[in-house]
């Protein structure tokens, strides 16, 4: 049977009483435990989640009453599970205090009469497990995503804790492009880095944190062999093989980069870089040739071998000199860097073209004489 929402009724509870969530997997960068004090989390939310745009529409509009929170009773205390970033911008606009302490000092002030109205909220009282496919639509899946780590941590948490299977979770969402497979299987890949201690977040070379690329990343052939796993293994808990951690480290570096070891990520966009990585990792010598420290197109170069190269050069150089006489009647307005670019580019072709046709010569078998 499928359960729903409707049975749930609104009530009205005092701001004042409820209780941000330290769980929030908005909050994971922050990674704040259960201990957090509220002035630290609301300090996290308002510098890092939007709450003055929410803070702003509230002091505009009012708050919405057809949009209730969702709140759960944990502890003999009632947590927001669905509904943070709106609490934390009433308590703002409630608390003239509060915005200098947070640096919110940019708010409107509200009158007497609207701060009162803020004073109780309407909440619906559930537990997480109740509405985590209410959360998962419309964060993970629907109209107000979370960026892709959130997402995954609470794919985490709904797998791992309440025991739905991963399938389940994509189908009562509505995922139809394994996004919720891979978001786990990215974080369960990132976590085993970690806790073997083989690679760390926070000594990542750049302070974005491009999660996608690991994620994406773990859906390539190449790179799964590298790490010894299949499709089946990353939906587990601990996908990699105990005897290829070593190489997830080497894999965490590549993609983020080391602060610590002054190396930056040789993936810099995932499009071409990943792929370039995945196709590197299926030849031993360009892996090899990676992980002396050679660049990625090096390497990639080594891993295809020259034959391949030159004819790819080749091929290139012919599509390239053939768009430039394309636009040469309406892209060349006499500028003399060009036209002698255009000479050496004449002069190396000579040459290359030379070389060929000796070497083509040379290697001709040799025919007898018709007798």
């Amino acid at each position: 049977m499928k359960r729903t929402l409707d049975d749930l009724t609104p009530q009205d509870i005092d701001v004042d009483t409820l209780v941000l969530d330290a769980k929030n997997p908005r909050l994971v960068e922050a990674d704040f435990s259960e201990t957090a004090s509220q002035d630290d989390i609301l300090l996290c939310l308002w510098r890092e989640m939007a709450v003055d745009e929410i803070a702003l529409s509230i002091a505009a509009n009012g708050f919405f009453r057809h949009e209730p929170l969702y709140v759960a009773e944990e502890s003999g205390k009632i947590v927001v599970i669905e509904g943070n970033r709106r609490v934390a911008a009433v308590r703002l606009l409630r608390d003239p205090s509060l915005r200098r302490k947070v640096g919110a000092t940019d708010l409107p002030e509200i009158s007497r009469a609207d701060r009162d109205k803020l004073a109780k909220l309407p909440c619906i009282k559930c537990t997480r497990k109740r509405i985590w496919q209410f959360i998962g639509f419309k964060h993970v899946n629907g109209p107000q995503n979370w960026d892709s780590y959130s997402k995954a941590h609470y794919i985490a948490f709904v797998h791992n804790k309440f025991r739905v299977p991963l399938d389940e979770i994509a189908r009562d969402i509505g995922d139809k492009h394994a996004t919720v497979r891979r978001l786990y299987a990215g974080l369960m890949v990132l976590e085993q880095a970690e806790a073997a201690r083989v690679f760390d977040r926070e000594d990542r070379a750049k302070k974005h944190f491009s999660f996608s690329h690991l994620y994406t990343g773990l859906t390539y052939r190449g790179i799964q062999k590298f790490l010894g796993v299949s499709d089946r293994a990353l939906g587990e808990r601990k996908p990699v093989p105990q005897s290829h951690l070593a190489e997830l480290g080497d894999l965490c570096v590549w993609l983020f980069g080391s602060k610590s070891e002054d190396r930056e990520p040789v993936v810099q966009s995932q499009n071409p870089d990943l792929k370039k990585l995945d196709e590197v990792l299926q030849v031993k010598r360009a892996t090899v040739a990676l992980r002396q420290g050679l660049p990625l197109d090096v390497s990639l170069d080594i891993g295809r071998g020259d034959e391949r190269v030159f004819r790819e050069a080749i091929i290139g150089a012919k599509q390239a000199l053939q768009k430039a006489r394309g636009t040469v009647l309406t892209g060349y307005s006499g500028a003399t860097d060009l036209m002698k670019a255009a000479k050496e580019i004449k002069e190396l072709a000579e040459d290359v073209y030379g070389e060929m046709s000796e070497r083509r010569s040379v290697g001709k078998p040799k025919t007898r004489n018709a007798r």
